[in-house]
C-alpha cells in the first residue's frame, strides 16, 4: 500500500525508490523532448543570426561604398556636408534596430535639408537668413527640384525596410517561442503516465518488458497534447514566412534599394543641377531677392556635373555574411520550411 504511480501488489520497490525512478524517467523523457525541439530552436536561431549579419553588412558597405563615392565626385563639398548623408544612413540603421524611426519623415527631412544646402550652394553669392530658407522649403514639394526620385525612393525604402526587418523579428519570434515550449516541463498526469510505463515494471520484477508500440503512442500523445495544439498556428507562421520571403526575393528585395542608393541620390542631384538656375529663378520669385554676400572665395565651390553610368553589369556583391539575399532568402525558406509540421509529428 505504500507505493502511489505503480501497481500495489507484490513488489521490490520502496516509496523512495519509486519517486527516485520517477524522478528519473521524467528526466529521461525532459531531456529527449528539449533536445528534439531544440534542434527546431537552433535552426530558427541561426537564420535570424545569419539574416542581421547579412544585413548589417549591406548597410556598411553601402555606407562605405556611398562615401567613397561622393568623395571623389564631389570631394570637399561633400566632405564638408557629409553629415547629411551620414545622418540618414544612421537612420536606416536605427529603424532595422529598434523600429523607432519614421522612414517617411526621415526621407522627407533628408531631402529638404539636401535641397536647403544645393539651394544655396548654387546661389552662394548670395544670404540667406531661416526665414528665407523656411520659405523655399515650403515650395520643395511644387518645384520638385530632385524630380521624381524622392518619390520613388521613398517607396522603394520603406517597404523593403519595414518587409526586411519583419523578416528577422519573424524569425526571432519563432526562435524565442520554440525556446519558451522547450522549457514547459512534463504535467504531472504525463509524469505519472511515464513512470507507469517505463520503470513500474522494474518494481514488478519485469525489467526487460518493454511497452507495447500502441500503449507507448498513446502515452506520448497524452505528453505532448499541449504541443500538438499549436501545430496549425505553427503552419499558419511557416505559411506567412514563405510569402514574406518570397516578397524579398523580388519587389521588396533589399539589396536593390540599399546597395544602388548612392546612384539613386546622385541622380536626384543632377536632376536638381540640370534645373538649378530655374528653380532658384522660381524661388526668388516666391520667396524675394535674397541680398547679395560677401565674396568668400571657400564658397565659390560648385557641383562638378558628372554622369553617373549605372552599374546594370555590375556582380551583385556577397557580404560577411557571404552571400546574396537571393541565395540567402532561399537557404532560409529551405530550412525552415522544413519546420512545417513538426509540433503533429512530435506528437
Amino acid at each position: 500500500d505504500h507505493l502511489r504511480i505503480c501497481d500495489r501488489g507484490l513488489t521490490c520497490c520502496t516509496t523512495d525508490m519509486e519517486h527516485k525512478l520517477s524522478t528519473h524517467s521524467r528526466a529521461e523523457f525532459d531531456r529527449l523532448l528539449r533536445d528534439t525541439i531544440g534542434q527546431t530552436r537552433t535552426i530558427f536561431a541561426a537564420q535570424a543570426q545569419r539574416f542581421d549579419e547579412y544585413f548589417k553588412e549591406l548597410l556598411k558597405t553601402s555606407k562605405k561604398d556611398f562615401h567613397e563615392m561622393f568623395l571623389r565626385t564631389y570631394g570637399m563639398l561633400y566632405d564638408r556636408n557629409s553629415y547629411i548623408f551620414r545622418e540618414m544612413f544612421d537612420d536606416l540603421e536605427k529603424y532595422y534596430q529598434t523600429g523607432g524611426v519614421d522612414l517617411t519623415a526621415a526621407l522627407e527631412n533628408f531631402f529638404d535639408r539636401l535641397y536647403r544646402k544645393m539651394f544655396q550652394v548654387l546661389n552662394s553669392q548670395y544670404t540667406f537668413n531661416d526665414i528665407y530658407m523656411t520659405c523655399i522649403s515650403q515650395q520643395m514639394e511644387q518645384l520638385k527640384p530632385f524630380g521624381d526620385v524622392p518619390k520613388k525612393l521613398n517607396v522603394e525604402v520603406k517597404r523593403s525596410f519595414v518587409a526586411t526587418r519583419t523578416f528577422v523579428q519573424a524569425l526571432v519570434i519563432g526562435r524565442d517561442v520554440v525556446k519558451f515550449i522547450q522549457e514547459v516541463g512534463p504535467t504531472p498526469e504525463c509524469s505519472r503516465a511515464l513512470m507507469k510505463m517505463t520503470y513500474c515494471p522494474h518494481c514488478s520484477g519485469l525489467p526487460d518488458v518493454r511497452p507495447c508500440s500502441h500503449y507507448c503512442l498513446n502515452v506520448m500523445r497524452g505528453c505532448l497534447a499541449y504541443h500538438a495544439e499549436i501545430h496549425q498556428e505553427w503552419n499558419n507562421y511557416i505559411n506567412a514566412m514563405m510569402m514574406l520571403a518570397s516578397r524579398l526575393e523580388s519587389s521588396f528585395n533589399i539589396e536593390s534599394v540599399v546597395d544602388p542608393i548612392d546612384i539613386k541620390i546622385s541622380d536626384a542631384i543632377m536632376n536638381f543641377q540640370e534645373n538649378g538656375q530655374a528653380v532658384s529663378q522660381e524661388l526668388f520669385k516666391h520667396c524675394g531677392k535674397p541680398r547679395l554676400g560677401k565674396r568668400d572665395a571657400r564658397h565659390e565651390l560648385n557641383f562638378e556635373t558628372l554622369k553617373f553610368g549605372h552599374r546594370e553589369n555590375a556582380v551583385r556583391p556577397t557580404t560577411a555574411a557571404g552571400t546574396s539575399i537571393d541565395r540567402l532568402v532561399q537557404s532560409i525558406k529551405k530550412k525552415i520550411k522544413k519546420t512545417k509540421n513538426f509540433w503533429l509529428q512530435l506528437s
